[in-house]
């Protein structure tokens, strides 16, 4: 199977939901190339779990804000036209969690998104997840980084 790149087909895209801002117009990208080769999406929210907690704790289930993440996912997926399955996953590593979604669900495409953060002293911060995922993911990524605010340019 080919990789996809942007404007080349994909089949089954796994979809990082964070609840971030970025998320909805993330969503809003895939889905519109989704729609154009039919292809499957999954949304999936990772809730990372701290090592000193059990892994089986119910933490996700409960919280309401996480329930809108999926409600908003699904929402913004389908007024462009496409089904979004979403899953909801406790993991100890978010990049880990990803990809071995990926994996199991024999995804071609697998995106994630990118807040537009900065650390102590300016420098442009892209986390731990995102490395990880480039670096292990076993089909095509795609990294959606929202603009750059204003205030900062």
């Amino acid at each position: 199977m080919p990789e996809p790149i942007a404007g080349q087909p994909f089949h089954r895209a796994v979809v990082a939901l964070s609840g971030h801002p970025n998320g909805q117009r993330l969503i809003g990208i895939v889905a519109d190339m989704a729609r154009l080769h039919k292809a499957e999406l999954i949304g999936v929210h990772v809730v990372e779990i701290d090592w000193s907690m059990p892994l089986d704790m119910d933490v996700a289930g409960r919280s309401d804000e996480i329930q809108q993440v999926l409600d908003l996912a699904e929402g913004t997926a389908e007024a462009a036209g496409v089904k979004l399955e979403s899953v909801l996953l406790q993991a100890r590593d978010v990049g880990a969690a990803l990809v071995d979604e990926a994996v199991e669900r024999d995804a071609d495409l697998l995106v994630v998104g990118l807040a537009y953060r900065t650390k102590f002293g300016g420098d442009f911060a892209v986390g731990r997840t995102i490395p990880y995922v480039l670096k292990n993911a076993p089909c095509a990524v795609w990294v959606v980084r929202e603009p750059i605010p204003e205030e900062t340019s």
